[in-house]
């Protein structure tokens, strides 16, 4: 049995759309493309190496971002670069209805319904399966409540649109604070683990007598 861990670069408003640049949103384009570049920085690639070395055994994502991620990824042959080498040498799974084939070295189709799909791979796998990107597929665990861990890099802009990563039709769950660091120029690294359902309480005061 896995873990499956969501990775994903937000802002405080919650936007995880095109972090890296316009052309990460392959259908029409962001114009707040590469909000997340600015706040790069040695502590930021600190964090990154740390987050792939430790916690990915396998790679779990959707087309759009295996689209994107395939087209950079394998051209980067530096054995110094950690995540490179660890991106191109793990174990990929894709979700996607219009795929036949992968060209990315180690690389899998997940046929059929997704959240089926990947209920499965849960299952059949040891260790953490990661995803990454791949907001559409992240909607579908969500309401489908498969999702373990949030591993969140919230980065000190507000952007006022785009899509999110929290949408509605996830399952209601409670979560609790397992790690938080900070880079140097305010990037926020907070790990989440599931911790059962929500509670509900009340701030009423009491009736007079």
């Amino acid at each position: 049995m896995s873990t499956l861990i969501v990775t994903a670069f937000v802002t405080l408003d919650g936007v995880m759309q095109a972090p890296g640049g316009p052309n990460e949103d392959v259908d029409k384009g962001f114009e707040h493309g590469g909000w997340q570049v600015p706040y790069v920085d040695d502590d930021f690639m600190t964090l990154m190496t740390d987050i792939f070395e430790r916690t990915a055994d396998h790679l779990l994502l959707g087309r759009k971002t295996y689209d994107i991620f395939a087209a950079h990824w394998p051209r980067v042959t530096d054995e110094n670069d950690p995540i490179a080498v660890k991106l191109n040498s793990m174990p990929k799974y894709v979700a996607s209805r219009t795929r036949d084939s992968l060209e990315w070295h180690n690389s899998q189709l997940l046929k059929g319904d997704a959240a089926e799909a990947v209920a499965r791979l849960k299952e059949q796998l040891d260790g953490v399966i990661m995803t990454q990107g791949s907001s559409d597929l992240i909607r579908t665990l969500q309401q489908h409540d498969l999702i373990d861990e949030y591993r969140l890099l919230i980065n000190p802009v507000i952007l006022g649109t785009g899509k999110r990563l929290f949408a509605d039709g996830a399952a209601p769950t409670a979560w609790k604070l397992t790690e938080s660091r900070a880079s140097s120029v305010g990037v926020q690294y907070c790990a989440y683990q599931r911790a059962g359902k929500p509670e509900y309480g009340t701030f009423e005061l009491d009736a007079e007598e």
